[in-house]
């Protein structure tokens, strides 16, 4: 799909069988826990950390480090992983998801460390403060942050000057990337500071596009209410209308003089619209675009012990080889 062609991924009969039985699964073991909208986020935070719910217990690298920059709001931890192999050729500044209201950097040490290791980018992994404590324009201004720190200290990464750069992540990670590319464009005249963006199952559009609005109460890691609760974590007492300001909602912003970006995201995702537009607007405004949707696949498959989410991972280390022209 390096033509930028939107369309779903072909894989075998068998692994979308496997991927439609792993989310049946899933979904009944999401109805015996409570929904995540209707507990503390500290509650599920503490879960979370246990390895208590669907996602695996966190895995700590002891080759992995946390850096401390100075933030808009005090320290930014940044977990920073570095090659295994060789030194490191670029930088990829990466950001979690999590509803703007969970996630920690430190939490997908073994999936940042495939990404270092496949693309020989040294991965940066951004703690920007979390909602309800914080809520926007926190978690952005973190990240904008993050991004200018990486941008002006490359010599202490081990980087030359002009060594590239890559910039993404995951549902609201995804949403935060996006945000941190329009804010180095507009407010800092940096619209060439990455080559390239990688969005998973991103968020774009927080006043509800229709796929988030239509999806219900069926909790497949996101539902409808799921998705209300978590904007008014982030975005207390701002209305819809409102929250279509291009510095919320992404998908309301002008897409010009942005780099090549690869969109991922599965079938059976609430947030599948988000990816479809964004892709389409990004693609008009004269960007490259690639589109990835993975049959069957759920919001959040990336970091659950899927088939498919291997294959995810491989197109889209492979994209950011191809894009920001590193050899293996």
């Amino acid at each position: 799909m390096s033509d930028g062609t939107l369309a779903v991924e072909a894989i075998s009969a068998e692994l979308r069988a496997q991927t439609r039985a792993f989310c049946a699964e899933l979904e009944r073991q999401l109805a015996t826990m409570p929904a995540v909208h209707t507990v503390a986020p500290e509650v599920t935070r503490r879960a979370r950390r246990e390895g208590r719910g669907i996602f695996p217990a966190p895995v700590h690298l002891e080759s992995a480090r946390t850096e401390r920059i100075a933030g808009p709001g005090g320290e930014i931890p940044l977990r920073v992983l570095v090659p295994g192999t060789g030194p490191p050729r670029g930088a990829f500044l990466h950001i979690h998801g999590g509803g703007w209201t969970l996630g920690e950097p430190d939490a997908q040490d073994p999936r940042l460390q495939r990404l270092a290791d496949e693309t020989r980018l040294t991965v940066l992994s951004v703690g920007y403060r979390l909602s309800p404590e914080h809520p926007y324009p926190a978690a952005p201004d973190d990240c904008e942050a993050a991004a200018l720190w990486l941008l002006g200290h490359h010599g202490e990464l081990g980087l030359a000057p002009d060594a590239p750069r890559a910039i993404g992540g995951d549902s609201a990670g995804g949403h935060l990337a996006a945000t941190t590319l329009l804010r180095l464009r507009d407010r800092h005249g940096l619209s060439g500071a990455f080559g390239a963006a990688v969005f998973q199952y991103g968020a774009f559009d927080l006043s509800l596009t229709p796929s988030q609005r239509q999806w219900g109460e069926r909790n497949l890691v996101l539902s409808t209410p799921i998705i209300l609760w978590f904007g008014e974590q982030y975005l207390p007492g701002i209305d819809r209308e409102a929250r279509r300001d291009p510095d919320i909602s992404p998908l309301y912003a002008r897409l010009h003089d942005l780099p090549p970006a690869i969109f991922t995201c599965g079938t059976e995702d609430a947030l599948l619209d988000d990816s479809l537009f964004m892709a389409a607007r990004w693609r008009a405004a004269g960007q490259r675009a690639e589109l990835r949707l993975w049959p069957e696949a759920p919001h959040g498959f990336l970091a659950l012990p899927m088939a498919i989410a291997d294959l995810a991972l491989a197109a889209e280390h492979e994209f950011v080889r191809r894009t920001l022209a590193l050899v293996p």
